[in-house]
């Protein structure tokens, strides 16, 4: 099961000796940097980017009916894993 955000809270307080609450304004100050900064592409060492990436127009499919239909373009934001955040979480396959 995931961590909440209390559990979280709690575990970095512990860790870096600080108040629930002082790491509480730590953790929503470092959201709000990545939401700004994701315009140009944020970093977060170790763990990945957060970038804006723009999708081209495509053709697509209803579901529903088959219909043919037109997707438009459109930004979107990705985050992308950072080789290091992967080898740390998933097994290193042997050949």
């Amino acid at each position: 099961m995931a961590m909440t955000k209390g559990q979280i809270l709690d575990h970095l307080a512990k860790k870096l000796t600080i108040t629930k609450k002082q790491a509480g304004v730590f953790l929503e100050e470092f959201v709000q940097l990545a939401y700004k900064e994701a315009k140009k592409e944020f970093v977060m060492p170790g763990l990945g980017k957060l970038l804006i990436v723009s999708r081209k127009a495509r053709k697509g499919r209803n579901p529903a009916t088959g219909e043919a239909i037109k997707i438009p373009a459109k930004k979107v934001l990705k985050f992308r894993i950072a080789k290091a955040a992967k080898d740390a979480i998933l097994p290193v396959k042997k050949k």
